[in-house]
C-alpha cells in the first residue's frame, strides 16, 4: 500500500508500527473483545501515523485541538486511554444499574480510542506550515481531525459505527443524530477535557474555549506540595 483514498503513505506500515500502536493504547485497546475489531483499529492507527510525519503514537502532542487545550504533560495517547477508561465506566456502570439497557461496549472501547484518529493529519507540522503559507490552496486546515478520521476510519475497514464517532465527537456532531456510543464517547471525551481544565492540567494559554468562569486549580507541583 503506497496510499489511502489518494493521500500518499510517508512510509509503509510495518509489523513495528502496528507493535507501537499496540503498545501506546494498552492496556485498554485489550478491552475491544473483538478480535478483527481490535486489529482494524490498530490498522487505522497505523495508516494514520503512516500518512504522517509522526513516528509513533506517543509523538502526537496531547492537544485538544491545534489552537486550544494543550496538556502540560501527557501526550495523545494518554487523552485517548482516558477518555476510554470513562467511556467504559459509563457504559459498565449504566449495565450494571440498569440491565435492560442496551450498549455495545466493543463500539464504545474502539470509538473512544479511534475518535481522534484524524488528529495525526490537522496537528502534522508539515501539514500545519503549507497550510499556513497559503490557506488559499487547501484551507487552513483542509480538513478537521474528525473528518480525516472518518477517512481514515473507513479506509482501514473499520464499521460506519466507528466512522461516525470520529466525526461525531466534536464540532461536527451538533448538525447530526448521535448514535448511542458515539453520545457516550463524545459525553467522554468533552468530560475528559473539561476536567483536566479545571484540575489545572492544561496550559494557562490554551484554554480560552473553556469560558471566562472556568477556574483551574494549580497542581500540588505547582503549590510546593508533595504528591499523595
Amino acid at each position: 500500500m503506497t496510499s489511502v483514498g489518494g493521500f500518499k503513505l510517508k512510509r509503509p506500515i510495518t509489523e513495528e508500527l502496528r507493535r507501537s500502536v499496540i503498545e501506546d493504547l494498552s492496556p485498554e485497546i485489550e478491552q475491544i473483545r473483538d478480535p478483527e475489531l481490535r486489529r482494524k483499529a490498530v490498522e487505522a492507527w497505523a495508516m494514520s501515523l503512516a500518512s504522517s510525519s509522526y513516528a509513533r503514537l506517543a509523538d502526537v502532542p496531547g492537544w485538544g485541538d491545534v489552537d486550544n487545550f494543550y496538556l502540560k504533560r501527557g501526550n495523545q495517547p494518554t487523552h485517548l486511554r482516558g477518555v476510554a477508561r470513562m467511556a467504559m465506566m459509563i457504559v459498565d456502570d449504566f449495565n450494571k444499574q440498569f440491565p435492560d439497557v442496551v450498549v455495545d461496549r466493543d463500539l464504545v472501547v474502539c470509538g473512544a480510542l479511534c475518535h481522534d484518529l484524524g488528529k495525526t493529519y490537522e496537528f502534522d507540522p508539515v501539514n500545519q506550515k503549507r497550510w499556513k503559507a497559503d490557506p488559499t490552496r487547501v484551507g487552513d486546515p483542509t480538513f478537521r481531525h474528525s473528518v480525516f478520521g472518518v477517512h481514515i476510519a473507513l479506509s482501514a475497514g473499520l464499521p460506519e459505527e466507528i466512522a461516525h464517532i470520529c466525526l461525531g465527537h466534536s464540532r461536527e456532531g451538533v448538525f447530526i443524530s448521535l448514535s448511542t456510543e458515539c453520545n457516550i464517547v463524545r459525553e467522554a471525551d468533552h468530560l475528559w477535557w473539561t476536567v483536566a481544565c479545571s484540575l489545572g492540567m492544561l496550559q494557562p494559554d490554551s484554554i480560552a474555549s473553556a469560558g471566562p468562569k472556568m477556574r483551574p486549580r494549580r497542581l500540588r507541583s505547582e503549590m510546593g506540595l508533595a504528591a499523595e
